[in-house]
Parts: C-alpha cells; sequence; structure tokens
C-alpha cells in the first residue's frame, strides 16, 4: 500500500466468518459492507413503565438503565422525557445483548449503498424478539390419503 507501506495485504480484509448457530441473537452483523446494529428505544422503556427498568439519584439528577443490559448507558431521566416531548423524540441507543420481546427495538444499517443485489448475507440477523419462534414456515406438505 502506498499510503502504509508497512502494512501487509493480509491485513486489510478479513474472512468472512461462519455464521452463528443462532445470528438473530446477535447484537451486531459485521459480514457485509452495511454493518447492522440492534437498537433499542429507551423512551419507550420509560413509557411502558417496564420493569426491569431502573433509576437513582446522584448530584440531584436522576438517571434510568435498563437492569437486563439490554442497553449499557444511565440516561438523564429529565432530559430523556424532555427529548420525548419533542419530535423525533430521544431516539435509539446500540443494544449491548439481545433486546428483550417488551423491548422496541430495530436494526439500524449504517452503510446501506454498500448493500449488493443479493440483499443481506444474514437476513436471520433482522429477526427481533416477539414472543415466536425464530424459524418461518415457507412451505408445508400434506400427503393425501
Amino acid at each position: 500500500m502506498p499510503q502504509n507501506p508497512h502494512m501487509a495485504p493480509h491485513e486489510l480484509t478479513r474472512p468472512l466468518r461462519e455464521l452463528p448457530l443462532r445470528p438473530q441473537d446477535e447484537v451486531e452483523c459485521r459480514r457485509c459492507g452495511v454493518h447492522c446494529d440492534k437498537v433499542v428505544y429507551p423512551g419507550a422503556c420509560v413509557a411502558r413503565s417496564c420493569p426491569f427498568l431502573y433509576a437513582f439519584e446522584e448530584v440531584g439528577r436522576t438517571y434510568v438503565g435498563c437492569m437486563q443490559k439490554v442497553f449499557g448507558v444511565e440516561i438523564d431521566l429529565e432530559l430523556l422525557e424532555e427529548a420525548e416531548a419533542r419530535k423525533p423524540g430521544f431516539g435509539a441507543v446500540r443494544a449491548t445483548r439481545n433486546p428483550l420481546p417488551m423491548c422496541r427495538a430495530e436494526v439500524e444499517s449504517t452503510y446501506v449503498s454498500r448493500s449488493d443485489d443479493l440483499g443481506c448475507v444474514n437476513p436471520e440477523f433482522h429477526e427481533l424478539p416477539v414472543g415466536r419462534p425464530s424459524f418461518r414456515v415457507f412451505a408445508q406438505v400434506s400427503r393425501s390419503s
């Protein structure tokens, strides 16, 4: 490389890893150039009175977080509520573990322009928990008697 002559060419590319057994349980996907992350909306946790939301006071401010560590940040409750009162709201934070069925969760893609004609190489990653099996029935075989 002319920009960095000390870097070996094999360091520039990572080999494609095999798909995991349960890709829908991952919180990020880097198997193609698009780069997708699962995100959750802490404002929805407050609005839904999520049983896993905790609060604590420090320096006269109230902060909230997730006991299940679905998101790993603690957020100033007053600022979160102020942001939720305006459009577009507080927004999403990156999930640090698989969202629970009651979480308002989505998959955000960073570099959508990098996608190719075949689409996602890991489509099961986009399956979010909604209290149903992680597989899809796409055909059924019936026997006539």
